[in-house]
């Protein structure tokens, strides 16, 4: 089974003051774009799930979300111990990384998501979306978001998740520096910074409007709190992202607690000739790509025929 698993931008991030158990409330518009890890998922004789990637420095054991997942699956399912092919019995699992690390665009959270709904489909499980996001909600904030793709709202630490449609505006230009900044590390900065948002409800932007603005309408109106912060540990990407908008001329926000950048274009060719221009002046990889992909992978075709 060959999956793609979508990266994910921030469109729109708040983030609030830390909750006494430590962690930030946020609400926040995610939507995927045409930015894929491949997963390739297989049976194989043997007991276990072993995990193979083509980036060589990437943890292939319990320290990848993929092996985390399948193994959190395995462990809240009973049906599991009895069955003779299981995800703990004969699985193949390998990893093609094509999603920047470090760079707040949620590949590792995709490619967890993506591989418990391959094994939801392998074992005939019959789990709901909703039963996936909530056992994968310790695993990390971003996981939730993924099995309501590929546009939605998220609040609480993110396993609150209310699918929207997609911005109008459906084409983006992603800057992807060779900056890695831990998410633990940008979230302290922004608590020393004593920065955070008021997150009550009725503050909350009119979405269903926001769906229908053009990229220019939409742009001005985007936030991330976290930029500052992010700006703060890593100079180089502040100065990369006020080069970004000076080229462009127009708004360029950071994707999650960072370091990719990106901006919205309502054409493709338009989003095409900003990468370029991006990548002659200021040195650093872009892309243009779909914003809200349409997934056409071995899972999607399989749902599409039961």
């Amino acid at each position: 089974m060959r999956l793609l698993a979508p990266a994910k931008i921030n469109l729109y991030l708040r983030v609030g003051h830390p909750r006494d158990d430590g962690f930030h409330p946020l609400v926040s518009w995610m939507a995927t774009v045409a930015l894929f890890d491949i997963l390739t998922i297989n049976r194989v004789c043997g007991r276990g799930v072993t995990l193979s990637c083509d980036m060589p420095d990437l943890p292939c054991d319990a320290g990848n979300l993929v092996i985390r997942a399948a193994a959190a699956l395995a462990d809240s399912l009973a049906k599991f111990e009895a069955s003779a092919a299981t995800p703990d019995s004969g699985l193949s699992i390998h990893l093609q990384k094509r999603i920047p690390l470090g760079a707040g665009l949620g590949g590792g959270s995709s490619d967890a998501a993506r591989t418990l709904q391959a094994l939801n489909q392998l074992f005939s499980l019959h789990c709901s979306a909703q039963q996936l996001a909530a056992l994968s909600a310790s695993l990390g904030s971003d996981l939730p978001f993924f099995f309501f793709s590929p546009s939605a709202i998220c609040r609480g630490r993110g396993e609150l998740v209310e699918p929207i449609s997609p911005p109008q505006s459906r084409f983006a230009l992603l800057l992807l520096p060779h900056t890695h900044l831990p998410t633990p590390a940008v979230y302290r900065r922004f608590d020393e910074m004593r920065l955070g948002s008021d997150l009550a409800p009725h503050h909350e932007p009119p979405w269903h409007l926001w769906t229908h603005l053009s990229a220019p309408a939409l742009l001005d109106a985007l936030v991330n709190d976290l930029e500052p912060a992010a700006f703060a540990i890593s100079p180089p990407l502040a100065a990369l992202h006020a080069g970004a908008q000076q080229w462009l001329q127009r708004p360029v926000r950071m994707s999650g607690s960072g370091s990719s950048l990106f901006s919205l274009f309502d054409g493709e060719t338009e989003a095409a000739e900003a990468a370029s221009v991006v990548t002659q002046r200021l040195s650093v990889k872009s892309v243009a790509v779909e914003v809200a992909p349409t997934l056409t992978d071995d899972l999607n075709l399989c749902s599409r025929d039961l």
